[in-house]
């Protein structure tokens, strides 16, 4: 029988095999499921505080079922959970902390492999990136998207139709109550935000990297066949383990560019290149912003799905899902690449039908022709910048704009309602220190609001810059994660009133229209601002935090550290 790595743990016949087992046994384990079975770790993201991820109990019950018909041993673990719609400052203030949770818990307990129960926002990407640092078989189930939303007759998205709400109030358009009477239109389910928004596009990438089972990212979280998946997960992560088919087989440098051609082809959220950049990070694959550019050009947009598109991902699965999507971006992918099942991604999809064309276009009659993540530099973001252009106006693709300052957010809040704002709708809303450090983590407020006087004209869009991020449910001509970021004295920080910004996003330029040597003598002015914490798990994040263009990760977590544990405890 093979020996697994649970082994070192229960297959002792010492005193420390004896605590192992009897401590386990209080729980009523008999002594078979120590008889080198399998042990598989369900790693639950659960929380009341977790609207998106609340069902998460009944899904491990169904990846029990699974495992245990498979022959293996399931023991549920919790880590902390964060959810997008409460917790404060910002949930990517904590993504590296949930990363540290479960790369510990993995590595410290006796696992042979992982099921990683995820859906909101940073609920995929922290697991994930903490699986990889140990680099055992790990398989990612979702929590599936809630229903479509519906108010007053017609399909709304989370998210997406929250910001043209909210304009219609600030307008007077729209009531206090009335606006109470659609939040319950909004989620009126189980599920993460069903438009494609971060935590859609998260359960795309994962799906698109080979983690999941084929067919995971889209179905319903109420549908009966998301706990037909978790069942089959749980079956799936068994093999796994028996064949040793670890998480570096699955996220390999072909496994990622596939995934960002994915990313295009939906019209994904910028939050996606942080992650897919983080996820690089941790195994050691080299992977830039220039990559995101390169590898998007010319991938047309297929997902007509909110905010870039009409529909939502309840349609989305109905239509046939993401093996659609990749079965019609073809040869462009990297077919080839192995998944969680012992399968190619080209064979898993092979076989995807698409039963709704205005859902899902075919690659030669597109949403859009030319979708992907626009990467921009120039001397406002030497590092780099983002723009999702699909999401964007195409009359703001090329602009030249007076900027409107905002030194912080609070200065934001303070002013952008006034009517004394110097403001009109030529002009290039600047948002400074709301990068990583800045804030920090780096929140979702780079799609920050049109300024009041702005909107009572009836103006829809402006350039906007930050180096911050946005939801993947927004939209706009919004230029995000400026790198490096104002906190470190990057050019953003120097930005004043009055400067005139340049905006060329075919030329993928970003320019601020001043000489060098005025910005050096403004570099030279600039002070830097106090830190914005200076004890806790803050002041860790604000001393090791990289930048946006390396994913945002910590500097020490960069690489894995293995599975191996030297030590025993007693």
């Amino acid at each position: 029988m093979k020996k697994y790595r649970s082994q070192d743990w229960f297959g002792k016949t010492d005193k420390d095999g004896f605590i192992h087992r009897s401590w386990m046994k209080n729980q009523g384990i008999p002594q078979h499921e120590f008889d080198g079975r399998p042990v598989i770790g369900i790693c639950n993201t659960w929380s009341e505080l977790t609207p998106c991820n609340a069902h998460f109990r009944l899904l491990a019950e169904r990846v029990k079922l699974g495992v245990a018909e498979a022959g293996g041993f399931a023991v549920e673990f919790p880590v902390i959970s964060l959810g997008e719609t409460v917790i404060r400052p910002t949930a990517m203030l904590f993504r590296n902390l949930l990363s540290m949770d479960v790369e510990e818990s993995i590595r410290g307990n006796p696992l042979d492999g992982v099921v990683l129960l995820c859906g909101c926002d940073k609920t995929t990407p922290g697991p994930v990136m903490g699986a990889a640092s140990v680099d055992i078989p790990t398989l990612v189930l979702s929590g599936g998207p809630m229903l479509n939303g519906k108010y007053e007759g017609k399909d709304v998205g989370s998210g997406t139709d929250l910001w043209k709400f909210n304009e219609a109030v600030r307008l007077g358009k729209m009531s206090p109550n009335e606006l109470f009477g659609a939040e319950a239109c909004f989620a009126r389910s189980n599920g993460h935000c069903m438009t494609m928004g971060t935590a859609s596009t998260m359960a795309c990438m994962v799906e698109a990297l080979g983690l999941t089972l084929p067919g995971n990212a889209a179905i319903p979280a109420v549908d009966a066949r998301r706990y037909v998946m978790a069942h089959m997960a749980g079956q799936q992560i068994v093999e796994m383990v028996r064949a040793n088919r670890v998480i570096s087989q699955i996220i390999t440098r072909q496994s990622l560019e596939n995934a960002i051609k994915v990313n295009a082809a939906i019209g994904g959220s910028t939050n996606a290149v942080i992650h897919l950049l983080a996820f690089a990070g941790r195994l050691g694959i080299p992977l830039s912003l220039d990559d995101f550019d390169r590898l998007a050009r010319g991938i047309p947009l297929l997902a007509n799905l909110m905010p870039s598109g009409k529909y939502l991902m309840e349609d989305f699965y109905y239509a046939g899902g993401l093996s659609v999507v990749i079965r019609e971006l073809g040869k462009r992918l990297h077919q080839d690449c192995l998944t969680a099942n012992g399968s190619s991604i080209g064979r898993n999809c092979a076989d995807a039908k698409c039963f709704n064309r205005d859902v899902i276009h075919p690659f030669d009659n597109p949403v859009m022709p030319d979708a992907g993540i626009a990467v921009v530099k120039g001397n406002l973001c030497p590092n780099g910048a983002l723009l999702k252009p699909s999401a964007a106006s195409p009359a703001l693709m090329k602009h030249r704009g007076r900027a409107v300052v905002f030194e912080n957010i609070e200065d934001y809040h303070s002013r952008i309602d006034s009517p004394d704002l110097d403001v009109d709708k030529d002009c290039v809303l600047v948002l400074k220190m709301v990068g990583p450090r800045g804030y920090p983590g780096m929140p979702e407020v780079g799609n920050m609001g049109l300024p009041k006087k702005v909107l009572d004209q009836g103006v829809k869009d402006m350039v906007r810059i930050s180096d911050g991020r946005m939801s993947g449910t927004a939209f706009g001509t919004v230029f995000l994660h400026v790198s490096p970021e104002s906190a470190l004295g990057g050019p953003l920080a120097l930005v004043r009133n009055g400067d005139m910004i340049e905006v060329d996003v075919p030329k993928r330029r970003l320019h601020l229209d001043i000489s060098d040597a005025e910005l050096e003598k403004r570099r030279k002015q600039w002070q830097s601002p106090s830190p914005v914490a200076s004890r806790g798990y803050a002041s860790l994040y604000v001393r090791h935090v990289m930048q946006a263009d390396q994913g945002a990760d910590f500097d020490f977590l960069r690489g894995k550290s293995g599975s191996v544990v030297m030590r025993d405890s007693h």
